[in-house]
């Protein structure tokens, strides 16, 4: 199954890939994820993209398609995959097009206030563990003991900025992938179980 995960930042997609690829089998292809590995490490492209990440704008589309179009190319993909945060425009969709064929695209629907909350409230540690202020009340990392942050792309001012840019280019999607049949929608804003049994019943119709 080849799947597609759609929603603003701050809908969700992360923790529902992590359940749904465990559930189909399939790699998490994360975008973010890639991204952030290369900042860790100081590579050339991820300086590039940190660019434009702290300033809340996208990566350019000739990065993203390339490291997107490598990952689909390894062996673990060859049953399936879920995308998580590609494609974020029309022109990419476009370009995905051209690599492979989808089946399916879930738009998980949260509205501004409940993004902003979990948003503003994350925290983050430099081992890639995440906590929220609502149920995690240390100033260390459970998992490394590492220090937590707020990442400069979680503090509300760049976030309103994500919105912005979301909605100007990502949200067109929504009409693209439902001309061709393939969009669906689920409700995000309450728990993370909610809104993975309804995207485990879309699949199953």
């Amino acid at each position: 199954m080849k799947l597609i995960l759609l929603g603003a930042p701050g809908a969700g997609k992360g923790s529902q890939a992590v359940k749904l690829t465990t559930t189909l089998n399939v790699p998490h292809i994360s975008t973010g994820d890639a991204f952030r590995m290369n900042i860790k490490n100081g590579t050339e492209i991820g300086i590039y993209a940190k660019s434009f990440m702290d300033k809340g704008l996208l990566v350019p589309d000739e990065v993203t398609i390339k490291i997107v179009e490598s990952r689909l190319q390894q062996p673990d993909c060859e049953k399936g995959f879920m995308l998580d945060g590609f494609p974020r425009s029309i022109p990419q969709a476009e370009a995905l097009d051209k690599i492979t064929d989808i089946d399916f695209v879930i738009n998980i629907d949260v509205d501004l206030a409940v993004i902003l909350k979990r948003l503003t409230g994350r925290l983050s540690c430099g081992c890639g563990a995440i906590f929220h202020k609502s149920t995690y009340s240390e100033s260390a990392c459970d998992k490394c003991g590492g220090t937590l942050f707020t990442r400069d792309d979680d503090k509300e001012e760049t976030i309103l900025k994500r919105l912005d840019a979301y909605k100007q280019t990502t949200e067109p999607l929504i009409d693209y992938y439902k001309s061709k049949g393939k969009l669906f929608n689920a409700r995000g804003n309450g728990s993370i179980d909610e809104c993975f049994e309804q995207i485990l019943s879309i699949l199953k119709k």
